[in-house]
């Protein structure tokens, strides 16, 4: 079964890239949706990952749209039963994105392609090998603004602004590299170093609201 154009709703396994939001009634690109379900209790669960078993319902992927979606309540409506939604759910969904980003951080450094520490990431760009910039949202601006600068010369402003990630804090990024005091880190090129800009991208749209520019997940450039 396909996209129902009616409410929303679908079946996970239908074909094709295409969902209809179920605020807007508008067909767009899963990537650029959330997709929830009902859980066992009849309450509203956001299946970031898609995974989940059941029809599902997909909302286009910013706060703004899921709080219209709460308001509307576009859930019950779409699923054509009584859904229990926490009041709390935008909150929600922005934590589950920054753990999900988090996690891409922490399986970088496992896989050894992330350095943490001014000087290292200085390094690391100098040496050309830099592919993604992260620096802690709550840092001083100055030292994020000097790598950035070096980087953006070396690499190109286009491929500098789809490539630096700062939507984690310095706590978020201490718990996903497992070290103490992280302001500043970088990747350099692998799959897991594409999935941190992946997951940024999707929290960073779902807090601005804003379209973000498509890039190849194969080279990091737009």
């Amino acid at each position: 079964m396909g996209v129902d154009a009616t409410n929303g709703e679908e079946d996970l396994h239908s074909a094709g890239p295409m969902r209809l939001c179920a605020v807007s009634r508008t067909p767009a690109d899963r990537d650029d949706l959330i997709r929830f379900v009902a859980g066992p209790d009849g309450s509203i669960v956001p299946d970031l990952a898609c995974r989940l078993p059941g029809r599902g319902v997909w909302v286009g992927g910013t706060r703004a749209v899921v709080e219209a979606a709460v308001r509307q309540k576009a859930f019950s409506r779409s699923l054509k039963q009584q859904i229990v939604v926490p009041e709390d759910l935008p909150a929600r969904i922005d934590h589950l994105m920054a753990r999900r980003l988090g996690e891409a951080v922490s399986i970088a450094n496992k896989a050894g392609l992330l350095i943490a520490g001014f000087a290292k990431v200085d390094a690391l760009i100098t040496a050309g090998r830099a592919a993604v910039l992260i620096h802690a949202a709550d840092g001083a601006a100055g030292g994020a603004s000097k790598l950035d600068r070096k980087y953006k010369a070396l690499v190109g402003a286009e491929q500098a602004e789809n490539t630096v990630v700062n939507e984690l804090t310095g706590p978020e990024l201490d718990l996903a590299i497992g070290r103490s005091n992280v302001v500043h880190a970088a990747a350099s090129e692998g799959g897991a170093s594409w999935r941190i800009l992946q997951e940024a991208r999707r929290l960073r749209r779902y807090r601005s609201g804003e379209a973000l520019k498509a890039t190849n997940s194969n080279t990091g450039r737009a």
